[in-house]
């Protein structure tokens, strides 16, 4: 069982659908990203930079990826009906993350790390 593996197991019932999806749509955003735990989150890794991480709370997930690619589609985060900070998207089962922004999130990220 990989770490990623171990981390969803540990969340909620409720919300290891989503961690699972954002994990299958990461690896395809990034297929030449590897698997890490840094901090105790799981992520994608590309030359040795964080390109996307994501976590489960209490009652939500985050998505984590750089400042640009979170203004980069500001308008499609507010269009998804998703609250952003300087860093990341937050969504539940109520509210969540399209598979597409996850996507374009992962690749804009890698984008402005100019990788």
């Amino acid at each position: 069982m990989s770490e990623h593996d171990v981390y969803i197991a540990g969340a909620s019932e409720e919300l290891r659908p989503l961690l699972e999806q954002v994990r299958t749509q990461l690896a395809g955003a990034l297929p030449e990203a590897e698997e890490v735990v840094k901090y105790n989150m799981p992520g994608f890794e590309v030359g040795g930079s964080i390109v996307a991480g994501y976590a489960a709370f209490s009652w939500q997930c985050g998505l984590y990826l750089s400042p640009g690619a979170i203004t980069a589609l500001a308008d499609d985060i507010a269009a998804a009906g998703l609250k952003a900070s300087k860093t990341g998207v937050t969504f539940s089962p109520r509210k969540p993350i399209p598979d597409a922004l996850v996507r374009s999130l992962a690749e804009a990220s890698r984008d402005d790390l100019g990788l």
